[in-house]
């Protein structure tokens, strides 16, 4: 059983709360994620976040073939980090770590993404050539988006040095 991890992190120049806010509401999803993947929230949606929601959404991810995608909100702490662990979905396993925390200047987002695909061996050969880009194609559309909602982070250092 082979496990993989992928790991995020990205800095954007916006508080804490406004960090939180965004990420807490799961009807955000949909803006960073790629329009190709038909994202489509089908419940769950109506609240903020909190531990035991259920979520369902449909993607497509590739090939144009739908699939119904279940998470549950397993842990929640305000304004610290949030998970997110599928129950049902195109994985045999995927547990998301959504960390977040203030720095000076702004914040950083972390997320952290263990995962296994199915099929076995199968699954194990065609991840290095479909699952793995797709994934970090994903993640790269998500930090151009959110750059795009909330700018560029520049640390306040740099800045100083910059303005000397």
């Amino acid at each position: 059983m082979k496990i993989y991890t992928l790991k995020a992190k990205q800095n954007l120049p916006i508080s804490l709360q406004e960090a939180w806010d965004f990420l807490s509401d799961p009807k955000n999803l949909k803006t960073i994620t790629p329009d190709y993947m038909g994202f489509k929230i089908i419940s769950g949606a109506d609240r903020k976040m909190y531990a035991g929601q259920i979520i369902q959404y449909i993607v497509t991810p590739v090939a144009g073939i739908k699939t119904t995608w279940v998470t549950e909100i397993t842990h929640s702490v305000d304004k610290e980090y949030f998970v997110d662990e599928q129950r049902f979905g195109p994985y045999a396993l995927w547990h998301h770590k959504h960390f977040v925390k203030e720095i000076p200047g702004g914040v950083e987002m972390e997320d952290i993404i263990d995962y296994k695909v199915p099929f076995g061996i199968l699954g194990q050969l065609v991840h290095p050539f479909l699952v793995k880009p797709k994934l970090k194609e994903i993640f790269d559309y998500r930090e151009q988006k959110l750059t795009e909602l909330f700018g560029t982070y520049e640390h306040p250092r740099k800045k100083q040095l910059e303005l000397v």
